[in-house]
């Protein structure tokens, strides 16, 4: 099974959040690399634009599919990890570390309530598989 570190919230569709006070850090998990493959491109929400919890923000293509990647939270993005640009195979050998995509300032911390929890997400990959 797929790491799923316990300090990480998730959504559904496989991204993790980190939460560091008012900032939310944000990637997709290790289950969705594994999945998807080797990946060949990532697409980021552009810096300083705002987003809504569930609006698609992005896409990640792999040589076997794409997918598109959500917003996990409400807020404006104040950070995106250029290096994916140029490396997005850094998803795939670093999921949760240097392949992370893009930060949030949080608009609405009660939102983070409804992120699943590491044992909430690890339900749910078992029950899709």
């Amino acid at each position: 099974m797929s790491e799923v570190p316990t300090e990480l919230k998730f959504l559904s569709s496989h991204e993790w959040v980190l939460v560091e006070g008012n900032v939310a850090t944000i990637g997709v998990s290790d289950h969705a690399q594994e999945l998807l493959g080797d990946l060949v491109y990532v697409e980021l929400p552009e810096q300083g634009s705002t987003v809504a919890a569930g609006d698609s923000v992005g896409v990640i293509e792999s040589v076997k599919a794409a997918s598109d990647t959500y917003a996990p939270l409400s807020g404006e993005i104040i950070e995106v990890n250029d290096e994916l640009e140029d490396a997005p195979e850094k998803i795939n050998n670093d999921p949760y570390g240097d392949g992370w995509m893009y930060k949030i300032a949080i608009e609405d911390a009660e939102e983070v309530e409804n992120l699943l929890n590491a044992e909430a997400y690890t339900d749910s990959i078992a029950e899709d598989e």
